[in-house]
């Protein structure tokens, strides 16, 4: 038996899903940011990917969200406190088909026929959904003793290396 693929299938949902790669926003449809306050100057940040975003992405963003929130909040710098990266596996499926063929002749009076059916599964597509998470305190002053990173500097680096505007 000669098996065919759905190429028509493969190549709608591959196109569909790639237009929608996550941007760097609030959470949506696609992913995004998320965030909470937990103290006036103590945040827990997020950012979900979607299929077609890279967990190096998705941290970079988490990183991005947490340094526009800082200098948002009237603070200059901030310290990671806690990470957590990961994400939730799932699967695209696409439809089956199939395809029937008749044929008949005629012999005197008498038609006879017969028919094929044919049928192709649907693809089912393996995807990962990468998530990052960010627990932040922000500073006003460079603190001393601890590792704490420049709000100012973060935002310029990652949305540069992402072609992102200010």
């Amino acid at each position: 038996m000669k098996t065919r693929i759905n190429y028509s299938a493969v190549i709608a949902v591959a196109l569909i899903t790639a237009s929608c790669a996550t941007p760097y926003e609030s959470n949506g449809l696609w992913g995004g940011y998320s965030d909470t306050a937990l103290a006036p100057d103590v945040y827990r940040v997020s950012f979900q990917g979607n299929g077609y975003t890279s967990s190096e992405k998705t941290q970079d963003f988490a990183v991005l969200r947490a340094a526009d929130l800082t200098l948002a909040k009237g603070y200059r710098y901030f310290a990671i406190v806690n990470e957590a990266n990961g994400g939730n596996s799932g699967v695209i499926n696409t439809p089956g088909t199939s395809f029937t063929s008749m044929s008949a002749q005629r012999v005197g009076n008498m038609v006879y026929g017969s028919g094929t059916t044919t049928y192709m599964p649907g693809l089912s597509i393996p995807v990962f959904f990468p998530k990052s998470g960010l627990l932040i305190r922000c500073f006003k002053e460079r603190p001393t003793g601890i590792f704490a990173l420049d709000a100012n500097f973060i935002a310029k680096s990652v949305r540069q290396k992402y072609h992102i505007g200010a």
